[in-house]
C-alpha cells in the first residue's frame, strides 16, 4: 500500500519531524493540529478561538486531500483542561455532521495552548 503525503499552506507547517496529513489505503490520517494560524500565532479570544482555529487547520487539510471533516471517522481531542469539555463538545457538534466519528477526549499538559486535534477520515476504496 503506497502512502502519499498531504499538505495545505492554509494551515501551519509542521513544526517537526512528521506531516500534516498522509493518505493511504482509502484512509487519510491528519496529524494533530493546535490552535495556530498559519503564520504561527494562537488566536486571541479563549478556549472557543483556539478550538475552532483547530478544527479550521484540520478542515484545510482534509480539503487538500480531497475530502472534508464530514469523512471524519475517528476523532481524537486532547484538552489542556477538561473544564473546556463542554464548550469543545458543543463546536465539535458545530463542526462534524452525523454520523459522529467515534472520539477519544483526554486531558494533557499541552505547552501554550488549549487543544490538539487529530483526525482519520474515510474517502473510499
Amino acid at each position: 500500500m503506497a502512502k502519499q503525503p498531504i499538505t495545505s499552506a492554509s494551515a501551519p507547517q509542521p513544526s517537526g519531524a512528521y506531516s500534516q496529513g498522509i493518505a493511504a489505503g482509502g484512509f487519510v490520517f491528519l496529524s494533530g493540529q493546535g490552535p495556530f494560524n498559519p503564520d504561527g500565532e494562537v488566536p486571541e479570544g479563549g478556549f472557543g478561538a483556539q478550538a475552532r482555529q483547530t478544527f479550521a487547520n484540520l478542515a484545510a487539510v482534509a480539503e487538500a486531500a480531497g475530502g472534508s471533516l464530514a469523512d471524519a471517522v475517528r476523532v481524537g481531542v486532547y484538552l489542556h483542561d477538561m473544564a473546556d469539555f463542554p464548550e469543545m463538545n458543543g463546536i465539535y457538534r458545530e463542526t462534524f455532521p452525523e454520523p459522529l466519528p467515534a472520539r477519544t477526549t483526554i486531558q494533557t499538559p499541552l505547552p501554550g495552548f488549549l487543544i490538539e486535534v487529530d483526525v482519520v477520515l474515510h474517502l473510499g476504496d
